[in-house]
């Protein structure tokens, strides 16, 4: 269609022209004295614009010529940077593949061809498309590929030549990603050489923003887990955990481990009631720091009502009908009341009493029932649960325990047969 309109134009200018220059009796006289030439009007006409048409082809032509130079510049330059970005792409893959001598070699060949377009922006001034930035940006690149693979071959030296001259290129606001980057690989790579220390600095050098983001976060807990500074490396935990780096279940169970270490660590009382205090709400609330916590009260001669008090929300979780509180975990946490029965208050002895009666047939609880009752001169009923327990207990430390109470008591009552069998059966256990 586009075709036929074109035709019908061409015979419309071809039937203009006719009716203009096929009647046109006019005429043109050139004067050059003593000479006049007479030409028509139609003649004039079309010599004129035959002397436009070829003085545009004349200044186009000059034109060309003088812009031959700048093309050719231009030309080069494009060349260099295409062999830049190829040789980039091929120590990209080169790396990939784990031919990290290769990724290397293209590596510096990208910086070579990169520092000569450079030169030739600096000399020249005039190369299309050259930007500084995306220059700077792609050499702090090139030398990071230069580093990742001279971490891979262990050739340290070479790493941080290129790491340094990585950080420099990214010196400039507009490489700041770039400069982030390379920081993080510096902390990884410190990491994968067990330099915890170093691998903390790098991610210290890192903006505020930087520094929480999730592979910071997660390169940070393993430096400070690495150096054993628990209560940094709970603290970033809890930072992973809101967010969301880690499963439900796998951020409580590495804050359970990172609680417990916490609170191992402690060398005294007064340290350990720190350690206590750090924890947040939630953490004081799981049974397994609770009871942890106690025991090690305990272990260091705390306050035995103060550890009771932290052992009374598991307590009455644990001797609930239908808790889910596990066996080994009740057993901790009978071992960790034992030691404070010295100082058992009432309100604990009925507490111990009640979940007897509510749990005659648990072992456990018969044991720490009879300790209890030892404790308090309460003769008859200790060695009644006692007995009871020996037949149950399946902790062998508890147990052990519960036949040299056994023990004690039939020398109380001046048993000496009696005594002699239930040590016999502790040093069995």
């Amino acid at each position: 269609m586009r075709a036929a309109f074109w035709l019908l134009a061409l015979f419309a200018i071809a039937v203009a022209c006719a009716l203009f220059a096929g009647n046109n009796q006019a005429v043109v006289s050139i004067f050059w004295p003593p000479h006049r030439l007479d030409v028509s009007f139609n003649l004039a006409i079309f010599l004129l614009a035959g002397f436009f048409v070829l003085l545009y082809l004349a200044l186009r032509a000059l034109s060309a010529v003088t812009e031959l130079p700048s093309e050719a510049r231009a030309w080069r330059a494009q060349q260099k940077e295409r062999a830049m970005h190829g040789a980039l792409m091929d120590s990209l893959a080169h790396q990939l593949a784990g031919r990290y001598i290769r990724a290397t070699k293209s590596a510096q060949n990208a910086i070579t061809q990169e520092q000569s377009l450079s030169r030739l922006a600096q000399d020249t001034g005039q190369v299309p498309g050259y930007s500084a930035s995306r220059a700077s940006q792609l050499q702090s690149l090139a030398h990071l590929l230069v580093a990742e693979s001279a971490q891979a071959l262990q050739n340290k030296p070479l790493r941080d030549q290129h790491l340094q001259l990585a950080l420099q290129s990214s010196a400039p606001r507009h490489a700041q990603e770039v400069r982030e980057g390379v920081q993080l690989r510096a902390a990884r790579w410190a990491l994968d050489d067990r330099d915890a220390r170093a691998a903390l600095e790098a991610l210290a050098q890192l903006p505020q923003g930087a520094a929480r983001r999730t592979l910071a976060l997660r390169m940070k807990l393993r430096a400070t887990q690495q150096l054993r500074q628990t209560a940094q490396a709970l603290d970033t935990t809890r930072l992973l955990a809101k967010h969301r780096a880690f499963s439900p279940d796998a951020a409580q169970s590495i804050v359970r481990g990172l609680g417990l270490e916490l609170l191992t660590e402690a060398r005294d009382p007064a340290q350990l009631q720190q350690a206590w205090a750090a924890l947040d709400d939630n953490e004081r609330r799981m049974p397994e720091l609770v009871v942890h916590a106690a025991a090690r009260l305990m272990a260091l001669n705390g306050d035995a009502q103060l550890a009771r008090s932290w052992l009374l929300s598991v307590w009455e979780q644990a001797m609930q009908a239908g808790s889910t509180v596990s066996d080994s975990l009740r057993i901790k946490l009978i071992g960790a009341l034992v030691p404070g029965l010295d100082s058992l208050d009432a309100a604990w002895l009925a507490r111990i009493e009640a979940a007897q009666g509510a749990r005659p047939r648990d072992a456990n609880v018969q044991y720490l029932a009879g300790m209890a009752a030892l404790k308090a001169q309460l003769w008859g009923k200790a060695r009644q649960w006692l007995s009871l327990a020996v037949l149950g207990l399946q902790d062998a430390s508890l147990h052990r325990s519960a036949w040299r109470a056994l023990a004690v008591l039939a020398e109380q009552r001046g048993d000496d047969t009696a005594a002699a069998q239930a040590y016999k059966q502790a040093a069995l256990l």
